[in-house]
């Protein structure tokens, strides 16, 4: 159940991932290429990574080895060129659209003068 945050899921997944996800986003590593079968897609899409989920998901990669040495997190990082399509973006459907009214809105107050600071 995630309801928030930024996650990065270097292991197997059970069968039933992100059933219940209504927040966050996860950076699932696929390395065999069958994620989206053992994924629950009813509340989430599936997404190629972005540049900017690239840079969050090298950081990520950087900390958790520097926190545990992980010889997976070092390989991923010496070959992200690589390895970063193995990823798989997970967004909650509605998380999203919420995301995208937010920035219109910021977009929209930008276009008008309005500033909220």
């Amino acid at each position: 159940y995630m309801t928030g945050g930024r996650i990065v899921v270097l292991g197997r997944t059970g069968r039933n991932f992100a059933a219940g996800m209504s927040g966050g986003i996860a950076y699932v590593y696929d390395r065999e290429g069958d994620f989206p079968e053992r994924c629950n897609q009813e509340m989430v899409l599936l997404e190629t990574m972005q540049l900017n989920d690239e840079v969050v998901v090298r950081k990520l990669l950087q900390k958790h080895h520097e926190l545990t040495g992980s010889p997976l997190a070092a390989r991923l990082l010496e070959n992200f060129h690589r390895e970063k399509r193995r990823f798989v973006k997970v967004m909650p459907i509605e998380y999203k659209r919420v995301l995208l009214e937010t920035a219109m809105d910021e977009e929209e107050l930008d276009l008008l003068g309005v500033s909220d600071g």
